[in-house]
């Protein structure tokens, strides 16, 4: 999963960065409205944190812009103001949640998940496919009764997967989900984790489509 955090607070951001990124969210920040909006319209992210007090735009400006380009992805607000008739404000501008600061990590991790889980249409609890479950949690997958760890990035990997089976998913989409901006990854990386996954799994569970991609099938 892939998210945009816009946050002027270097505090804050340091805070949270750490939480975000052991949740296995790959995490791009900005603290500039402008450059958040150019992000928010240029890359596929999962959801987008926003602070409403930029320094150079107004959060809601960002927001607005992003509906009108027809940017779908969830927006949680991040924001002092409390008041009902900013909140009322923000939703009118197409903001999916509202969180008042100063707020726990853990209600903000919460918030995400629901997000993220309304957009794929999940219920809550595990992701599961067919004997396949895979803990949030703990970040383990569970397979026919065992239970095997996963590193942060197989973690993300598979918990893409999971959320798209049976899809084809190209090799340059699978590194956008799994990697921030500043991070080097190439292909070959990419083929490790997959590799390890699969032992994990099961070799058959994630097949290779020549000249297209992966795909996660149903493990039975």
């Amino acid at each position: 999963m892939r998210v945009l955090l816009i946050e002027d607070d270097q505090i804050l951001v340091d805070r949270l960065l750490p939480r975000l990124q052991a949740a296995g969210y790959a995490v791009d920040v900005t603290a500039s409205g402008q450059d958040g909006t150019w992000l928010g319209n240029q890359e596929n992210y999962d959801l987008a944190i926003l602070d409403l007090g930029l320094p150079d735009a107004e959060g809601l400006d960002v927001l607005r812009a992003w509906r009108a380009r027809g940017r779908q992805m969830p927006v949680l607000i991040l924001t002092g103001r409390d008041s009902w008739q900013e909140k009322i404000q923000g939703f009118s501008a197409g903001a999916d949640d509202y969180l008042a600061k100063p707020f726990y990590s853990e209600e903000l991790l919460a918030r995400m998940q629901a997000l993220i889980r309304r957009r794929y249409g999940l219920l809550p609890g595990s992701l599961c496919l067919g004997l396949l479950e895979l803990d949030e949690n703990t970040q383990e997958v569970l397979i026919e009764g065992r239970r095997e760890s996963l590193t942060g990035q197989e973690f993300r990997l598979l918990r893409y997967f999971m959320l798209n089976p049976g899809r084809i998913l190209s090799k340059n989409q699978l590194i956008e989900k799994i990697y921030d901006t500043g991070a080097e990854a190439d292909s070959n990386t990419l083929e490790v984790f997959i590799a390890r996954l699969r032992q994990k799994i099961g070799k058959e569970a994630i097949q290779t489509r020549r000249g297209q991609g992966y795909c996660l099938v149903k493990p039975e």
